[in-house]
């Protein structure tokens, strides 16, 4: 009888183990990547009819100039759209365009337009991310249902380079290359119906614990990042200070974060900046996990992957990162100025995130596209309690070329029932671009940094 207590309670943990550890992939099948896929594990060949070209390597550094601040050239600066998407033609284009995209034209019928321009996979890495993403192909699990990542610390880069369901995707986008740490001086805008604004200037540091000095390796595990975010404009919410570690598994670990109020000089625990809470000086017009299109832990939501198809998504926004562009050419009454913005056919990873039961959200659905070249998510549509499209994010990227990485010149949220939006992370204006590569401390990212950062 023993015995056989013994047997069952060892084929329970091993079942156990293995509802929650999912496997990685074979070596022969990550041996696809550089070869017959992409090193970040795209198709490599063109489309069928070549209006989606070939990947040959990316744009490679000089593809344009680079300023003293840090700006980057347009290396198609002479292209013209190939044509204009409008509400008038919209239907003849809409199996490329994503239910938000339609919306948008329903909305803003006047105004609202699609400049779709030759297509280019501009996307590349430096070598060693190449190596690490099929380090993480061979090596990385799902633990805890999918909300967290086993045998990660050793690569940290793109988990799922091929991936196998829709989390897996999603994980790519959280665990992608942004940079050797990260400072960003930009403003974000929540313009009224009449298109009046107030910009409100702010200064990110994202860092990382492999380009840190003074983090542990050991205790760092489960640390992707550490994060600080301040607002010095306007005057009535400068000095307010965000800072969170994050976290790779929030369900084991949940993310550490603390504010710290410029009016009461206090830093506080502040465990409600995740998911659903009201995203900092954002005017209420979109949540803590939409900053940089969607953060944090999935664990909220049921993931499902619906496959792959070719969308008009923004791509290669040189323009819109400009220097030459003050944000008053951006910003307009429903929307930013779409004139400056560009759109390419690109093929896309299409993954739905449903709210699970018992679970609270006010986003009860979100459609995600995500870029095969870049994994970055490009478009986002969300969906409230009642089923009904709600709001629309588009990310307006660009690729680096200097650096190796994909960037935005601006992130938008629409709301289609308020007919408002928030447009954030331009530096058009801003003293630098943004900048890669800076040495940071451990010690910068504690409390006492965070009421430091804050004093006015």
């Amino acid at each position: 009888m023993n015995n056989k207590k013994i047997i069952t309670s060892a084929a329970l943990a091993l079942s156990l183990l293995t509802s929650s550890v999912m496997a990685a992939i074979s070596e022969q099948e990550a041996a696809q990547l550089g070869t017959r896929l992409t090193p970040l594990g795209a198709q490599k060949e063109a489309n069928a009819d070549g209006s989606i070209p070939a990947w040959t390597g990316g744009l490679q550094a000089g593809a344009a100039s680079v300023d003293a601040k840090g700006f980057l050239g347009d290396p198609f600066k002479n292209e013209k759209p190939l044509f204009t998407i409008t509400a008038a033609n919209a239907e003849q284009y809409k199996d490329k365009l994503t239910p938000g995209q339609q919306a948008m034209f329903k909305r803003y019928p006047d105004t609202y337009t699609i400049p779709v321009y030759p297509s280019h996979r501009t996307a590349m890495a430096p070598a060693k991310i190449y190596d690490l993403a099929k380090k993480s192909a061979v090596n990385v699990q799902l633990v805890s249902n999918g909300n967290g990542l086993g045998n990660f610390a050793d690569s940290r880069y793109y988990a799922f380079p091929i991936p196998k369901s829709g989390v897996e995707v999603y994980w790519n986008y959280v665990t992608r290359y942004r940079g050797d740490n990260i400072e960003r001086w930009s403003v974000q805008a929540a313009p009224q119906v009449n298109g009046d604004y107030t910009i409100v200037e702010t200064h990110d540091q994202n860092s990382f614990p492999q380009y840190m000095e003074g983090v542990d390796p050991q205790a760092a595990k489960n640390v992707l990042y550490y994060y600080i975010f301040a607002v010095n404009a306007p005057a009535r919410l400068a000095g307010t200070v965000s800072m969170a570690h994050e976290t790779i598994d929030q369900v084991a670990d949940p993310r550490k974060a603390w504010t710290y109020n410029a009016g009461q000089r206090r830093v506080r625990r502040a465990p409600q900046l995740a998911y659903d809470a009201p995203g900092l000086a954002s005017d209420g017009m979109r949540t803590s996990d939409n900053a940089d299109m969607m953060n944090g832990s999935p664990d909220r939501y049921d993931w499902k992957l619906i496959g792959k198809k070719e969308m008009y998504i923004p791509y290669n926004n040189y323009k819109l990162q400009s220097p030459s562009l003050k944000y008053a050419d951006i910003i307009k009454p429903g929307h930013i100025n779409q004139d400056l913005t560009r759109y390419e056919l690109h093929r896309v990873w299409h993954v739905q995130a449903t709210l699970k039961p018992g679970e609270r959200h006010i986003y009860a659905k979100r459609d995600m596209y995500f870029d095969e070249d870049t994994w970055v998510l490009a478009e986002v549509d969300h969906y409230d309690g009642r089923g009904q499209l709600w709001r629309v994010g588009e990310n307006y990227t660009y690729n680096n070329f200097d650096k190796g990485l994909n960037a935005p010149a601006a992130q938008g949220f629409y709301d289609l029932i308020a007919g408002r939006y928030i447009v954030a992370t331009m530096s058009n204006e801003a003293k630098l671009a943004p900048q890669y590569g800076g040495r940071t401390k451990l010690a910068d990212f504690t409390p006492a940094a965070l009421r430091n950062a804050g004093i006015r």
